[in-house]
């Protein structure tokens, strides 16, 4: 049987921030999106080969997995969804092997017509860490490139198959560090039924070297970092716009 191959940017053996425990995290290469705070740009280029096989990447693994307490396996990128085969087989693989899977993605490649291929990579996975990045349709396209549609949708869809959720949301000021649209994301995280965390993650410049070397202009000079308590404050008004919404839908639903 010929190995399936992955195109991999980078991988991390002891990764904190990627879901729950300590986590071995494969980074993968291609992105269609072009968020202007990405810190990984030299991840966009799907043209970039690196190839690695599943067996290869599950050896590494087991070579570090006494340190990953309480933790598991994440694919990310770039965006995992662009290469779904190579990711279902290695989450495949990893569940005979009683590995807790993750998957980072923004859902930008979900289409609610065509589910087959989403559906099986889902089988194999125990927690999508779904990244939200602008509820407003006009802004996420000027900070993308592309529009939320996808993946609102993608939110929706996993709510409906009641795979567990984190939802991930940097704010930025000027962009997203702003009540309106925070109020609204709340609102549509209210219609949700399957979030187990949020997420809400200050945006910082330390990719300005990164785009220097790779001859890039940082998209977002000029803007300040955003504090702790930004984004601390900005969380709360996500969370206090889901509870009213979904106490509204409660008794909405009561009158009716």
């Amino acid at each position: 049987m010929p190995q399936t191959l992955g195109n991999i940017h980078s991988i991390e053996t002891c990764g904190t921030v990627d879901g729950p425990g300590i986590r071995f995290v494969v980074f993968m290469q291609g992105c269609p999106m072009r968020c202007l705070y990405c810190h990984n740009p030299d991840s966009w280029d799907f043209n970039v080969n690196k190839k690695m096989s599943v067996e290869e990447i599950l050896t590494k693994y087991e070579g570090v997995k006494e340190f990953l307490k309480n933790g598991g396996l994440t694919v990310t990128g770039g965006e995992p969804m662009a290469q779904i085969e190579f990711v279902t087989e290695l989450f495949r693989q990893a569940k005979e092997k009683n590995i807790h899977t993750a998957l980072d993605t923004s859902g930008i490649f979900f289409s609610k017509t065509n589910t087959q291929k989403v559906d099986k990579l889902l089988e194999y996975t125990d927690l999508v860490m779904l990244d939200i990045k602008h509820i407003d349709a006009t802004e996420h396209n000027k900070l993308t490139g592309h529009s939320n549609v996808a993946i609102l949708d993608f939110a929706k869809y996993l709510s409906e198959k009641k795979i567990p959720v984190w939802i991930r949301h940097v704010v930025v000021p000027t962009i997203t560090l702003n009540k309106t649209y925070l109020s609204k994301l709340g609102e549509f995280l209210a219609t949700l039924d399957n979030i187990q965390a949020l997420d809400v993650l200050p945006y910082h410049d330390m990719a300005v070297a990164k785009y220097e070397n790779l001859q890039k202009p940082y998209p977002l000079k000029g803007v300040p970092p955003t504090t702790k308590e930004q984004a601390l404050d900005a969380r709360t008004i996500i969370l206090e716009s889901m509870k009213k919404s979904k106490l509204e839908n409660m008794e909405q639903k009561s009158e009716s």
